[in-house]
């Protein structure tokens, strides 16, 4: 990156900044296609990556996998990952009363906007990886998983006896199985705490054609939970010490 470039960032990063606050979305898409024009899709990536990461939950929140968006494409894991708990800024409290499913879902686009944007399966596990390295990414993915939660169960019983790195073939055709699949193989840590989220207290039967009852936080719940690990402005993310529920937890 030329100097030039690099004394054009703090400038653009204001404007960018800017734009999203005032909720013009599609002009800030706008100075970030331009700064791709004339310096190259790594200078967006330096910006996005020094945007609070409030701004960037802002700025995301407009996009999902139906639109298409310059941030959504090149926005760098970490900062992506910072700015997961900030969505939970944007829902309005009586959405999360009267239709938690449709948070849900709307999160999950999100996710699965961000992750599949590209064909980059480095660039994806780096995503997922970062994403689950917190409490609140873990919480994120708790509350799609509760969107399909025996699909999840049985996605977990499949990676527990065979492995995250192999086929993973379950009878659900969601297309919550495939991220549930890809967050194991990127991060093992990462999958199995997004598990402790949503079944606080999980040991799968012995006996896999039994019907066993689960405790299991319900969307709203985690909804909530997610919006009290919302950073302070003041305070940097970094690697929840949350214990782990272990590599054993369903045997």
């Amino acid at each position: 990156m030329s100097d030039d470039t690099k004394s054009n960032l703090p400038a653009l990063s204001k404007q960018v900044g800017e734009l999203v606050l005032a909720g013009s979305l599609q002009h800030a898409e706008e100075a970030l296609s331009q700064a791709a024009d004339e310096h190259g899709d790594y200078a967006v990536a330096e910006v996005l990556s020094t945007l609070p990461p409030q701004v960037t939950a802002l700025h995301l929140a407009g996009f999902d996998g139906a639109k298409t968006s310059l941030a959504t494409l090149l926005v760098p894991p970490k900062a992506w990952a910072e700015s997961l708990a900030y969505l939970a800024a944007t829902w309005p409290d009586d959405m999360i009363e009267d239709d938690p499913e449709r948070i849900a879902e709307n999160l999950f686009n999100h996710i699965h906007g961000v992750v599949y944007a590209t064909d980059d399966e480095d660039r994806r596990h780096e995503l997922l990886t970062e994403a689950s390295a917190t409490d609140y990414g873990a919480t994120a993915f708790a509350i799609v998983w509760s969107l399909a939660p025996r699909e999840i169960l049985e996605v977990a019983g499949e990676i527990n006896n065979r492995g995250p790195h192999i086929n993973v073939h379950t009878t659900s055709d969601s297309d919550i199985v495939p991220l549930a699949v890809d967050l194991a193989k990127a991060s093992e840590d990462g999958w199995q705490r997004s598990l402790l989220e949503l079944f606080p207290d999980v040991e799968l039967p012995d006996d896999p054609d039994e019907e066993t009852e689960f405790q299991q936080r319900g969307t709203r719940e985690l909804l909530y939970r997610l919006r009290k690990q919302v950073p302070s402005v003041r305070s940097t993310p970094r690697r929840s010490t949350r214990r782990s529920i272990g590599t054993d937890i369903f045997s």
